[in-house]
């Protein structure tokens, strides 16, 4: 019989100065950063902690405004998360990170490649819409950020809305626990940094050129998806040099959420490929 294998170990860390930046971390080897959506926070990312963690530095983030991480005073600008991310590494004394990022998560991890592309050893695009040649018009933009916003605004709670906005983001092969877990990550929002995040997310538009990205680039959209849908991911991963495409049967916005198990062989094979490990 085998051995049973000893559960892995996690640790919290947070990253000052201010705002504090808490992350999810487990493992050790080369740095794996994950980068939640904007309804979600680090839990959004167990399933991949448990499988990455294993060969590599896994950890997850509650971007600023999020989970354990602080709130902030004034605007948002989107440069905000990658200098977050900046400290982030720095904290690690890693010289690169493997970035692996879910919608607005992709978007962060696209930004900071802009910024600081020597950083970065390698882009996973997680069901991203970013840099599509069909920009939403402003009304459209205007119209998605009043029924995301003006629940809130009139004072509902984030468990309020929870649910609805949960339905958008799931498909039909879903599970009830996963709905379940999009619900509570939802209910979880701060909401003063929420609101700020959502005009911020919405409205960014300054993404890479993508025939200019260089580093090895993974492209995974859920077949469901109906926000960065599949036509958004194949799109994407067109127009990047040398991108692999990973569509996964079954999977919503919140794919690796979905299929884990799918999501984190074609994860492993990339991050593998790209590390020299086998």
């Amino acid at each position: 019989m085998k051995a049973a294998i000893a559960p892995l170990t996690h640790r919290m860390v947070r990253v000052g100065p201010s705002p504090a930046i808490a992350l999810e971390v487990a493992g050790r080897g080369p740095l794996v950063l994950f980068l939640h959506g904007i309804g979600g926070h680090r839990s959004t990312w167990d399933a991949q902690l448990e499988a990455v963690s294993t060969a590599f530095t896994a950890a997850a983030w509650d971007a600023r405004g999020y989970g354990d991480s602080d709130d902030y005073p004034g605007a948002l600008e989107f440069a905000d998360f990658s200098d977050d991310l900046l400290r982030v590494l720095e904290h690690f004394e890693a010289r690169t990170a493997h970035l692996v990022g879910q919608s607005m998560g992709g978007r962060i991890a696209l930004d900071f490649y802009r910024r600081y592309p020597e950083r970065v050893a390698t882009l996973t695009l997680v069901d991203t819409s970013a840099g599509s040649a069909r920009v939403a018009s402003a009304e459209e933009v205007e119209k998605f950020l009043r029924l995301r916003k003006q629940p809130l605004l009139d004072g509902r709670t984030p468990r309020d809305i929870a649910p609805s906005v949960a339905d958008t983001l799931i498909g039909p092969d879903t599970s009830a626990a996963v709905r379940q877990r999009v619900i509570d990550s939802l209910s979880e929002l701060h909401v003063d940094s929420y609101l700020k995040t959502l005009d911020t997310v919405t409205r960014y538009t300054r993404v890479p050129d993508f025939a200019s990205i260089t580093v090895p680039t993974l492209v995974v959209v859920g077949e469901h998806d109906r926000i960065a849908t599949p036509e958004y991911a194949r799109e994407m991963a067109a127009r990047i040099p040398g991108a692999r495409l990973v569509e996964l049967a079954g999977g919503s916005h919140v794919s690796n959420m979905d299929r884990p198990e799918d999501f984190n062989r074609a994860l492993l094979a990339f991050l593998h490929e790209h590390t020299g490990q086998s």
